[in-house]
Order: C-alpha cells, then structure tokens, then sequence
C-alpha cells in the first residue's frame, strides 16, 4: 500500500468563498442580539475552524491559520457594525416621537379589541347593566353610579329612582362616600346620600369599583326599609359590582379617547375651514369690490349685480365664521356647561341681532364630560335653528344643572314649526339622536303665542315652563 501523501500548501483550499457566509450571521446576531451572543458566535467560529483544521491536518500551515483568523475577525467586525446598525435605527426611531409611536401602537390594539368584545364600550348602557344585575341581590328603591371626575367630586353615570333625586356627590360630606373610596371596602348607613331627601332612617349600601389597586367609581343602593342589606346580601352584591368593574373603566377610557379624538377632529375641521375655503371667500368678495370699481360710467345694471353678489358673499363669509365658533365652542371644566351655553348665546345673538334672555342655574357639581357635550351640542343647533330659519326677534336660553338632573330649554318667538319650516328638520333628527345618547329626553313644542320651543331634560320628567 502506498504511503498517505501529506497534505501540501497547494493542496489547501482558501476558504475566501465562505466569508460572506460567516458575515451574514454575525451582522444578525449584532444587529438583533447584543454583546454576550456576539461574543458567543465569534467563539463557535472560531472554535469550528480549529476543530477543521485539526481533522484536515492543516493547524501548522500558514496558509489556513491567516484564512482562519481573517475569519474570526471578519464575524467580529460584522457583528459590530450590526450592533452600530440597531444603535442607529434606535436612535432615530426614538428622534421621531416615540410617544406617537406607541399611541399608534396602542390605539391599533384597541381598535381591534373594541371590534372583538361582546357587548357595548357605552359607560351608561354599563351602568345600567350593572344596576340590573344588583337589582335580583340587592334590591333597592333608589340606585346610583357614581364616577370619579378628577375634581374632588363624583359624578352621576346612571341612576335609578322613582322621582327626582339630588345624589351627594362631594368627599367633604358627611357620608360614607369617602370612607369608601378610600378604604375600597362596602360602607352600611342609616342616612339617605340624597340630599332633598327625607330624614327618616333607610338602608344605604356604598360598593366600590376597584380594578386593580385603584377605586373607579362606587356604587349607591338606598332601601325605604332599614336593615335591608344582610352581610350575605353585601357579600354577593359585591362580587357582582367586582365582575362589572373592570369592563365599566374599560368605557370610561374609551369614552375619554373617544371625546379626546372628537375634539380634536372639530379643531382640526376649524382650521381647515379658516385656512381655506374662508379665506377664499374673502378673496372673491375682495374681486367683487375690485370689479364694482372697474366698472365704466353707465353700467348700473351690472354694478346692481355685482354688489347683491357682494352681498351674498359677505352672509356665507358670516355662516363660516359662526359654524367655526360652535366648532371651536366646547365646555371648560373650569366654567361648566350653563357657562358654555351662554357664551354662546350671547355670541350668536349679538351676530344676528337677537335679543338674548338668559336664565341660569348651575350647581357646582358636574356631570359627566361626554353628557355636557352632547347638551351643550344639541342647545348650539337649537340656537342655529333659531337664528336661520325662525326669523325671531328674541331668544330665552333657560339652564338648570343640578347633577344627575339637567333641563335646557331654547325658546324664540319666531314663525314656529309651519309647514314652512323644512330647513331645521335635518337639525332636529340630529338633536333627537345626541339626547338619546345621553339617554335624555327631548321636546320640540309650539311657544305661546308665537315661535317654537326645544327642551331638553337628562335624569327626570319636563318641567313645563313659558319663556318670556
């Protein structure tokens, strides 16, 4: 047999070809891993060349010890400029708002949860869900929702009474209210939270909503019969408000965004109108003037035109700046809703030439954002319907806010609901619709003598009143 011929320098094979390959995943591991992983591959390639040129013979030639460690350098350079490659992209993802980048993020995910629940995001329609579960635990004469709304008081979701009831909304009362909120643990009492209420002794039961560690809203039952809620009756009326806590702040922060959005997307309405078409009307009425001054001796006629066109102008240029005001008009959480209104009267009534009465009766609690924007919205078109189609001389703007009870009333001595009066029919279906998603109830009626009357009432029955 003849003897093995050694392996030669010319019988090796630079392995240049595998470099690329040897690149490609050090700059992955870089560009996705980190230092430690790094440091690892370069280490199993290393050791893989070893061990190779251990099998083939070949660790004493110089040929492959340079291939070898112009490898291992190569997927080390590799992975670092991999590394350098996510430090870049990092840095430049975070340049670029990267609170809009999780808000995208976060806003995709619920949009497709909101798509994928069962039921409602509507915080009422919740609350009124909730209060008919407790009714079958722990029945009740009167029921509330109470919310938190940031300002040291609670505000009124939903209600359940028979009559009108003025529910304690204030920490500073004394009532079990705060103890609740603080201690997240049911409160028995023997003293009515309303307070128009009598002073005989009932059964009130507060129940907080807790999800997690924090308190979202509380739960009022009030029962005419004292000792009506039983430590057992306590014991399942809270587990049933624990199982409905977390899908009522679930849409509480979707109604938040939801308004959030809302007002953004009026202003951004506002400015478009004033940026554009607005400002294009102003420059066709400044062509009109300019071609009333270029007109030649003897053309009355045309000149008659042109300034009736003028004049046309001038009221579509008024229209916009008025719907630019009701978009840009909202309620202050410092001033209120009755505050809105007025101001907003006001505005419109000196604009058209009306005659404003202004009656107002605001408490300091509050209802709830969302409901103040729809009232504060359905009294705007009633005030527009007003001043566009009724042809009226005087306007009474009449708001009472004493939460959860509401009344706005809008009166003119107008030409009245005639047949003669289609314009305000879209507006009124649109009224119709933002009082029965706030679950209020709304009146469009004839005003004695003359003129119409737009009334609308959130938490109890009309109370029928005559402006002027």
């Amino acid at each position: 047999m003849a003897a093995a011929t050694p392996p030669t320098e010319e019988a090796f094979v630079h392995p240049a070809f595998l470099l690329s390959y040897l690149a490609a995943p050090a700059f992955a591991v870089g560009a996705v891993a980190g230092v430690v992983e790094l440091v690892a591959l370069v280490v199993v390639t290393a050791a893989a060349l070893v061990v190779s040129g251990a099998l083939q013979d070949q660790l004493g030639q110089d040929t492959f010890v340079l291939a070898a460690f112009e490898s291992t350098v190569l997927a080390a350079v590799a992975g670092i400029v991999g590394m350098a490659v996510r430090r870049l992209v990092r840095s430049r993802s975070d340049a670029v708002e990267p609170e809009f980048v999780q808000a995208a993020r976060l806003l995709t995910q619920l949009r497709t949860i909101a798509r994928q629940l069962p039921g409602t995001l509507d915080p009422g329609s919740l609350a009124d869900r909730l209060l008919d579960e407790l009714e079958r635990v722990a029945p009740a004469d009167r029921s509330a929702v109470l919310t938190g709304s940031g300002g040291g008081r609670l505000e009124v979701l939903t209600q359940r009474a028979p009559g009108r009831v003025a529910w304690e909304t204030s920490f500073d009362a004394d009532t079990p209210l705060a103890d609740t909120w603080a201690s997240q643990q049911p409160q028995l009492s023997s003293r009515t939270l309303d307070r128009a209420g009598p002073g005989t002794p009932v059964s009130v039961l507060v129940l907080p909503m807790i999800t997690g560690v924090r308190t979202v809203g509380l739960v009022v039952l009030e029962s005419d019969r004292t000792g009506a809620y039983s430590p057992s009756t306590v014991t399942e009326a809270t587990e049933v408000v624990n199982n409905a806590a977390l899908r009522l702040e679930t849409a509480l922060l979707f109604d938040e965004v939801r308004g959030l959005a809302t007002v953004e997307e009026r202003q951004r309405l506002a400015r478009e109108i004033h940026d554009g078409v607005a400002q294009e009307l102003v420059m066709v009425g400044y062509g009109i003037d300019n071609a009333i001054a270029d007109l030649p001796a003897g053309s009355e006629a045309a000149e008659s035109t042109l300034r009736l066109l003028r004049v046309e102008v001038t009221r579509v240029i008024t229209e916009l700046r008025l719907s630019l005001f009701e978009l840009r008009s909202d309620v202050d959480r410092h001033g209120g809703l009755g505050s809105a209104i007025a101001d907003y009267a006001r505005t419109i009534g000196s604009s058209a030439g009306l005659r404003v009465h202004l009656s107002l009766d605001e408490s300091t609690a509050r209802l709830p954002a969302a409901v103040e924007s729809e009232l504060l919205r359905i009294a705007q078109e009633a005030v527009t319907n007003a001043r566009k189609h009724a042809g009226a001389a005087n306007l009474w703007v009449t708001c009472e806010v004493d939460p959860p009870f509401a009344q706005i009333e809008v009166s003119d001595d107008g030409k009245g609901l005639g047949r003669g009066r289609p314009e305000g029919r879209y507006g009124m279906t649109i009224m119709a619709e933002r009082a029965n998603r706030v679950r209020a109830e709304l009146e469009i009626v004839p005003r004695a003598p003359k003129g119409t009357t737009v009334r609308v009432v959130l938490g109890g029955k009309t109370r029928q009143g005559t402006a002027g």
